[in-house]
């Protein structure tokens, strides 16, 4: 490979990929995108690759997500085929991890956001370290959890009422979750201590991948997550977005410190991307991931070409005084014709 953001090697029968875009934390532009898409096509049929292993080069990040701000630059120009390019292809590497023949292995010692889920959670191994943090943190942005989160998200484990109410909480909220929430949710496979993080890659790179689990892999930390599972399943169980939010206000039943985090959280997001991403999560619990992907590409076309994309990623990326002006305002405002309108066939 050429490109600068994208380096690979090939040693003992492990295929790896390294992301190196340190700066930008690693966040998948469109050239990371088809190069890594490349690399795993080629060792899928390849008989002498025997596993594929992911990992940075970053000291602070896997990969933070997606390039949004180049999307939100084709948005506002009016391009929409470069907007849906890019997210076909993005969608079409997390598809490719999905289905991934061999042991497919990434190493999370970091932020890890967004399409950094896309290129990991689909895989057989994710390790994290306790200096990973995951989140999905789209509604933050006017957009929508993606790179099938429609479909991971509904299935993650751990709540006792319904099982998508943790991930419809993670969706709706953005809320970071740390090694022992990823692991408790089902998020992560196993954890390591950053301090061992190197040393597990290069027992990796050795070809003994399941030995090298076996030996550096430890009990996760606790989970903050796993103790708000009845508080998660009270609010997120079921209902729509207005109940969800009506929930939170002087319930007496649920942590209200938690409740007071959570409720801003929402109210900071974009009343829209929280209406479209519980509608997303609700069709996606009950579909196959090809479907999931197919959809979220037609709402992500969609929902960029939205006010409120254009204005979220503003506040949040470019000129990052965290002031977003949403349209509508409020949950109550949102029309329900308009959210109909981003999942029409």
């Amino acid at each position: 490979m050429t490109d600068t953001f994208i380096r690979t090697r090939v040693a003992n029968g492990i295929g790896e990929v390294v992301l190196d875009r340190p700066v930008a934390l690693n966040a998948l532009d469109s050239s990371m995108i088809r190069d890594m898409y490349e690399a795993l096509l080629a060792w899928r049929d390849d008989p002498e690759i025997t596993a594929v292993l992911v990992t940075s080069a970053s000291d602070r990040a896997f990969c933070a997500g997606g390039d949004i701000k180049s999307v939100r630059d084709a948005a506002v120009a009016g391009d929409t085929a470069t907007v849906r390019d890019y997210f076909a292809n993005e969608y079409r590497l997390d598809e490719l991890v999905a289905t991934y023949p061999k042991p497919y292995l990434a190493l999370l010692d970091g932020v890890t956001m967004g399409g950094g889920l896309g290129i990991s959670v689909h895989g057989a191994v994710r390790v994290v370290t306790e200096r990973a943090v995951l989140a999905m943190p789209e509604t933050a942005i006017g957009f929508i959890p993606d790179v099938g989160a429609s479909h991971f998200l509904p299935r993650l484990r751990g709540t006792t009422a319904r099982c998508d109410a943790v991930g419809l909480y993670l969706a709706l909220t953005g809320a970071r979750v740390d090694a022992g929430d990823a692991i408790a949710v089902g998020l992560a496979t196993h954890f390591v201590p950053s301090h061992r993080i190197d040393a597990l890659a290069d027992r990796i790179r050795e070809g003994h991948w399941q030995p090298a689990l076996d030996e550096f892999a430890e009990a996760a930390p606790a989970s903050a997550i796993a103790d708000r599972y009845p508080d998660i399943d009270a609010v997120f169980g079921d209902g729509t977005v207005a109940d969800v939010v009506e929930r939170l206000s002087g319930n007496h039943d649920i942590d209200e410190t938690w409740a007071v985090t959570t409720r801003a959280a929402l109210g900071a997001a974009s009343p829209t991307s929280l209406w479209v991403t519980a509608e997303l999560l609700r069709r996606g619990a009950e579909s196959p991931l090809r479907k999931c992907f197919a959809r979220e590409l037609e709402v992500a076309v969609r929902i960029t070409a939205e006010p409120d994309f254009a204005e979220g990623v503003r506040a949040v990326l470019v000129d990052k005084d965290r002031n977003p002006s949403w349209s509508p305002r409020g949950i109550g405002d949102v029309d329900p014709a308009v959210v109909a309108g981003l999942f029409r066939e």
